[in-house]
């Protein structure tokens, strides 16, 4: 089990510093008005700091290695 939770940590700590963040869209407003419809979207980025990144890969590792030494 902490060798999968390592692994996570590892992969999301290298997706976390290439991408450095990641985007959705939520749907905000809808209004119909007969046969016309319209819909805003809003797009919202949540950035991830590097430092947390960096922790997260160093975290896995240091998993992985205790998980091998016992």
């Amino acid at each position: 089990m902490k060798t999968v939770i390592a692994l996570v940590l590892i992969v999301g700590g290298v997706l976390a510093l290439v991408y450095r963040g990641f985007s959705f869209t939520k749907e905000r407003h809808e209004a119909k008005l007969g046969p016309l419809a319209i819909r805003v979207d809003e797009k919202k980025r949540v950035d991830v700091p590097v430092w947390a990144g960096a922790i997260a890969v160093a975290g896995g590792v240091v998993l992985l290695i205790a998980d091998r030494k016992r």
